[in-house]
């Protein structure tokens, strides 16, 4: 073994350079399985960030489906999800170019299935599924209008041969998801909410009947309601009625029979995650009325299999800390996307009955010794009003180095998007990259983050920007407590929400040294006026906990009305053609900083969206947001990267 050279935390040389970061990741999403063949999409960086949808035969010969020129992506809700399903090996996918459904056999070219309309964009599909004759599909439909109002969202019916237009069948709500057809083609259910709710504030379970034309009849309400989230609807294949139901503070299953709800397995678990997507699968159905599914517990997912009569779950320890995308062949075999500590997320088959398990595809290989591998550390820290909030801790990590015997590191606080999201503890590139040049990384659960239970998520509920910066600070003085960093050289960063929570941690305190904003919203007004449908309600909980959010509010918890404040230099990135967050918030963030003379750096990409998917673009990123910290926290970079121009620095 090499002797370990001792230097400057930070400046340490890493054999994870931002190439393999960038490139080497794979982004798998949605399984689909029929009939031996199993399907699931890559969104590929080093392809533009074109979705592909993937298909393993059943000799286990793999390809891709969706041929070069498209890009299988839905924009409904802008985040998108459910963009494909197969019905007798026709894969049908919306493609992102003009938000069309295209018809794909093996073999042939796509050919588009929903008409054609003069506005870009004007209707796009989600969520789609065949009928069990495969006959008709069944999605949800998103029509966007010329004239800038706001959009409409409905459920639809057409012919699999496209022979007719999508027929509208449910209609009046601000939303719909989940449309399930019932294996014997005769019932339907459904999820729909309206403002402020967002999806896992508060959904309704609808059932009709559902006739042979596509037309529904006698809806009833199964469950639900403005403070009950109901998640990922699906029939048995004996036409049982489930779903998951966090009615107890925590998302657990449930089912309908004869009219009567049972909850099944009672834990203090989460099945159910945040529906920012369409399409997520927490749990299927296998022989003999078992039923697989995943859950939450502390942070940390657990997968196991249920027993028939609802009563108990044998967990089964797999190795993994993540799992999703849970689909069957409905006998004994499941395929999922699990993730670990020490490997990125990988497509897995497992079988219930031989208990064997086989990695299918991996979303990407570092090719990096375990040496180089921070392994990430639950932890649980005091915050403010006497609660406890959570995060993921990454010690910096590189067998070749050591840094001074009286040097601490520095620390990188990350605060996730969403903010109705969670982090878990599993292996990212990206936190590698930084721990591995010397850099302590905590990911923050803070107050609003879920797998905790309700009571946790609506922590954030009227104290956003207050909840989420009070977490954040105390994690970092945990640390700083345990001896584990350097209180002068902490920063900062996160992206969309996370970017929001970074701009009010270094405008309402002063205890960050810099940070790094990701299509951070710096004007929630702003934001509110100008942003998607989808989330346009969703800042009146979380400012006010009520609709509208008061105005004055709204002011108050705006980092750009109050830059005055601001003591720490930051960097800021922006896609120009994100319709989340648009340009004009890190634009007038900018000529604050400008005007009140901080150092900064601006970096704008042309032809990015809301998450940056470009190789080059993540790339670029990553070099400009290591070279700004450098500058700021005065350490040498141990290779040199393109430098970023920093205004107003000294």
């Amino acid at each position: 073994m090499p002797a370990t050279t001792v230097a400057a935390y930070g400046s340490w040389k890493s054999p994870l350079t931002p190439e393999m970061v960038a490139r080497a990741e794979v982004r798998l999403g949605q399984i689909y399985y029929e009939n031996g063949d199993l399907y699931w999409t890559e969104l590929r960086p080093g392809e533009g960030g074109r979705m592909v949808v993937v298909r393993r035969a059943a000799d286990g010969t793999i390809s891709d489906v969706t041929p070069s020129g498209f890009n299988a992506r839905t924009t409904v809700h802008e985040y998108g999800g459910g963009q494909y399903f197969v019905n007798h090996g026709v894969v049908t996918f919306s493609n992102f170019d003009d938000q069309r459904l295209y018809g794909h056999e093996v073999g042939d070219q796509p050919r588009a299935i929903t008409p054609e309309t003069g506005l870009k964009w004007e209707l796009r599909f989600a969520d789609c599924r065949p009928t069990p004759d495969g006959r008709r599909i069944v999605g949800v439909q998103e029509h966007h209008h010329e004239d800038g109002s706001e959009a409409v969202n409905t459920l639809v019916t057409f012919p699999a041969d496209a022979s007719s237009a999508p027929t509208v069948i449910a209609a009046g709500r601000n939303f719909y998801s989940n449309p399930r057809v019932g294996p014997d083609g005769k019932k339907l259910c459904w999820l729909e909410w309206d403002h402020p709710n967002m999806p896992w504030d508060g959904t309704e379970l609808w059932v009709a009947d559902f006739g042979v034309s596509g037309a529904i009849s006698g809806p009833r309400k199964v469950a639900g309601g403005p403070k009950e989230s109901i998640f990922q609807p699906e029939w048995s294949p004996e036409g049982v009625l489930h779903f998951v139901s966090d009615r107890t503070g925590w998302w657990n299953l449930y089912r309908e029979v004869d009219g009567k709800v049972r909850h099944l397995a009672p834990m203090q678990a989460e099945v159910g995650v945040p529906q920012w997507n369409f399409g997520y699968s927490r749990y299927v159905f296998l022989s003999g009325g078992r039923v697989a599914l995943a859950w939450s517990q502390d942070g940390i997912d657990h997968f196991g299999v249920m027993s028939a009569d609802g009563g108990s779950v044998e967990p089964l320890d797999l190795g993994y800390l993540t799992y999703d995308q849970l689909t069957t062949d409905g006998a004994n075999r499941v395929w999922f996307l699990a993730g670990s500590a020490a490997r990125p997320v990988e497509l897995v088959a497992y079988d219930t009955g031989s208990r064997s398990i086989t990695v299918l595809r991996a979303s990407g290989d570092m090719g990096v010794e375990d040496g180089y591998i921070s392994t990430p550390q639950s932890i649980a820290f005091p915050t403010e009003r006497g609660l406890t909030a959570y995060a993921i801790y990454y010690p910096p990590t590189n067998q070749d180095f050591a840094a001074p015997a009286s040097d601490k590191p520095p620390l990188l606080v990350k605060c996730h998007g969403g903010p109705t999201s969670a982090v878990d503890p599993v292996f990212y590139p990206e936190t590698q990259y930084w721990t591995s040049r010397g850099f302590a990384v905590v990911d923050v659960n803070y107050g609003g983050s879920t797998g905790y239970g309700r009571p946790y998520r609506e922590r954030l509920n009227g104290q956003w920007g207050v909840v989420d910066v009070e977490d954040c600070v105390n994690a970092a003085k945990y640390l700083i407590g345990r001896g584990e960093a350097d209180e002068n050289r902490v920063a900062i960063r996160g992206g969309s929400a996370g970017g929001y929570t970074t701009l009010c941690a270094l405008t309402f305190t002063d205890f960050f040294k810099a940070g790094a904003s990701y299509y951070g919203i710096g004007d929630l007004e702003t934001m509110v006026a100008d942003t998607h449908k989808f989330e346009s309600r969703y800042g009146d909980t979380l400012i006010a906990n009520t609709y509208p959010a008061p105005k004055e509010l709204l002011y108050e918890r705006s980092a750009i009305h109050f830059t005055d404040r601001i003591t720490a230099p930051m960097i800021l990135f922006q896609g120009l053609e994100d319709k989340i967050v648009p340009p004009n918030q890190a634009e007038d963030m900018v000529k604050a900083l400008q005007a009140k003379g901080l150092p900064y750096a601006y970096l704008a990409f042309e032809g990015e969206q809301h998450g940056f998917r470009k190789a080059e673009t993540n790339i670029r990123c990553l070099e400009a947001e290591l070279y700004f910290y450098s500058k700021i926290f005065k350490f040498d970079l141990a290779e040199p990267v393109e430098p970023v121009k920093i205004e107003n620095l000294a």
